[in-house]
């Protein structure tokens, strides 16, 4: 910094000082890195990024043009963390001095813890952690596929628990780096290929405890990935229970250590044969049950019962059909009654209503004896005219001498 050598009485004007001053800090710190936490975030409208970055003791006014803001890899918010690259410059016209932020990254721990979390909502937005995607653990895998280091602690739990619980089981080791450079590629290298050739029947994916950066591995997208579209039940078993993964969402079972995920797979050899024991008393229980109620239903079907039952079901059938039998007589004699008084009244009437009746009585019809009409009034003929008189029998023919 080059010293002053200003006169004290030298005067200056408010834009002179603000340019020296500018030169002098602009020049002094042309580019610096700077931490801090974000405060009153303020985005613009143009894409411009304004805020001010503050500790425990100061603060200071930050911006990041829109050209730098839009290659960030996260979206700032305030109480973030960061880690800024820039350079101090003066605002003349407010006459304070400000960071022009070209790069800005979230600070330590927040950073990864960041980075996760944005990851997290990106893969569960894809459905990868959907409770419809996770399936049950078999009940007895003759088969335990663990991938993890070959020489871990957690490769040795889950041996000794695996061996003390069941002797029956297999265990297959997929070997892989569980933290470092390369540990992503190789775990989920291992799932697969333990999915193609169909290595086993459930499989852990973990590792012991470590710090956040050790069990970044199982949170890389690669990974989760891969056990999401594992077709083998998976287990993931990373680190302490208050650790956790990408993995522990993606899995079907979340175990909180490598050793609860031993226990979680493989049965108690003991519990099973008990269990199998039971099982078998209640099936033989349940089959004599049911033999001894199929020998009483059989016997019941000798030829003596069996005429009794019929016998049973038949007499309300027969008297039901007897007692309609003389219902439908009945009905009949009363219908075919009614139709012969019916019959008989008509005739009556007919009979009363007839011209013979009538003639035999002692009446008698006229009518002419060309035509055949009924003469009912002696203007209906003339003298001369021959007319027939019909009686109740017989016909007598006249001639009309005078009307």
């Amino acid at each position: 910094m080059t010293p002053d050598t200003t006169a004290s009485d030298t005067v200056f004007s408010v834009s002179s000082l603000t340019a020296r001053l500018r030169d002098l800090l602009e020049g002094a710190f042309p580019a610096i890195t700077l931490e801090g936490e974000i405060s009153n975030y303020r985005p613009n409208a143009s894409g411009h990024l304004y805020f001010t970055l503050k500790d425990e003791g100061a603060q200071i006014s930050a911006v990041m043009f829109r050209g730098r803001a839009a290659g960030l890899a996260f979206a700032p918010k305030d109480g973030m963390k960061v880690r800024c690259k820039g350079s101090v410059s003066v605002y003349a016209p407010r006459g304070n001095y400000q960071v022009i932020i070209t790069a800005m990254e979230i600070a330590g721990e927040g950073n990864i813890l960041q980075i996760l979390e944005n990851r997290k909502r990106q893969l569960a937005a894809e459905g990868l952690f959907a409770r419809e995607r996770k399936v049950r653990l078999p009940f007895f895998p003759r088969t335990v596929g663990v991938v993890t280091s070959p020489t871990g602690a957690a490769l040795r739990d889950i041996l000794q628990i695996t061996r003390r619980r069941n002797t029956c089981v297999s265990v297959v080791i997929l070997p892989a780096l569980v933290q470092g450079d390369g540990a992503a590629e190789t775990i989920a290298r291992q799932i697969e290929t333990a999915n193609d050739f169909a290595l086993c029947d459930v499989l852990i994916v973990g590792r012991g405890g470590g710090s956040l950066e050790d069990l970044l591995p199982f949170s890389e997208e690669r990974v989760v990935r891969a056990i999401a579209a594992s077709e083998i039940p998976v287990v993931s078993a990373v680190g302490h229970e208050i650790d956790w993964a990408l993995s522990d969402y993606a899995a079907d079972v979340r175990a909180p250590t490598p050793s609860a995920a031993a226990e979680l797979v493989v049965p108690v050899q003991g519990d099973i044969v008990q269990r199998l024991a039971l099982c078998q008393t209640e099936l033989y229980d349940a089959m004599h049950t049911r033999i001894e109620r199929m020998k009483l239903l059989v016997k019941s079907f000798d030829p003596y019962h069996l005429e009794v039952r019929f016998r049973t079901i038949e007499q309300p059938l027969l008297a039901r059909l007897d007692a309609a039998k003389t219902a439908l007589s009945e009905q009949i004699r009363r219908k075919t009654a009614d139709t012969r008084d019916r019959i008989a009244h008509c005739v009556q009437m007919l009979e009363s209503a007839s011209p013979q009746t009538i003639l035999a009585r002692g009446y008698a019809m006229v009518r002419d004896g060309a035509t055949k009409k009924i003469i009912r009034r002696a203007q209906d003929t003339a003298a001369g005219s021959t007319i027939e008189i019909v009686p109740a029998e017989g016909i007598i023919r006249a001639t009309v001498t005078g009307c």
